[in-house]
């Protein structure tokens, strides 16, 4: 039987982000949704879950009062529930742990970081994921595997922190970003690009934009066939220089598109 997880987020970007690495990583994996805990409650009355995977703020009902909402049933007390949060101070973790949470994943968090967490749950209740065929031995589901069961017959691949994307091209361009629903257009400086994330240099402003703000964003380089439009989330925001008056912010944008001419475009332009 397929692994079923349960991803709770108001923000629909949030959600696409981590259905993303859950399907590419976990091969079989059949991800649910909801964006708050009302309709996370109305999908668990469709369908038995084997984990959930739950942001703590959220309107209607937040994460707290689903976890507890859950923990009050009588075949709601072992499921492994994953609370989701930009808090992590210590009285925060604390008041998950109190509330019944199985464990803790702070924003931002990498996909090598989910996977580990996710992996831990699965295997306490025993369903541990095979890697399929199209896994190659060798492959990404594989390297996943083993990032999910912490064995070493594959070395998992390095989180990148708050840091210039692996394997990623440097380029001298501009690019334009649209945030969120404000309104708010930064004009940028591209420095590095790859199939996951972009970085950038921009000019200060009096309203900065904040980690985990949705993007949409046009590639502008000096050459042709420069891809747009690619929906994005601000994953890391810096000061461009050591100086703390400086005017230079430092973004990584990281991708969420799954729009396959959006990707073969950005592929193209890479190679």
């Amino acid at each position: 039987m397929a692994i079923r997880i349960l991803v709770v987020d108001d923000a629909s970007f949030i959600r696409d982000m981590v259905k993303k690495h859950l399907r590419e990583r976990i091969p079989g994996v059949e991800v649910s949704e909801a964006a708050d805990g009302n309709r996370a409650l109305a999908a668990l009355k469709q369908k038995r879950m084997d984990l959930i995977l739950s942001d703590w703020e959220m309107p209607n009902m937040s994460g707290e009062e689903l976890l507890r909402h859950l923990r009050a049933q009588p075949d709601g007390g072992d499921l492994p529930f994953i609370m989701v949060t930009s808090r992590g101070d210590r009285n925060h973790v604390v008041k998950a742990v109190e509330a019944g949470a199985s464990d803790y994943l702070v924003k931002p968090f990498t996909p090598e970081e989910l996977l580990r967490k996710v992996g831990k749950q699965l295997a306490r209740i025993g369903k541990i994921p095979k890697a399929g065929p199209q896994a190659g031995g060798q492959g990404l589901a594989a390297e996943s595997i083993s990032v999910l069961t912490g064995g070493r017959g594959a070395s998992a691949p390095e989180p990148v922190r708050n840091d210039a994307p692996a394997k990623s091209k440097k380029l001298k361009g501009r690019a334009q970003l649209r945030v969120g629903n404000r309104g708010e257009t930064l004009r940028c400086v591209l420095r590095e690009l790859s199939l996951e994330a972009m970085t950038v240099l921009c000019q200060r402003s009096e309203t900065l934009p904040r980690l985990f703000d949705p993007v949409v964003a046009d590639i502008e380089p000096d050459q042709a066939g420069a891809p747009s439009q690619l929906n994005g989330y601000i994953h890391s925001l810096q000061a461009g220089e050591t100086s703390p008056n400086t005017q230079v912010i430092r973004l990584i944008v990281r991708f969420v598109d799954q729009d396959s001419d959006k990707q073969e475009a950005l592929t193209r332009f890479l190679n």
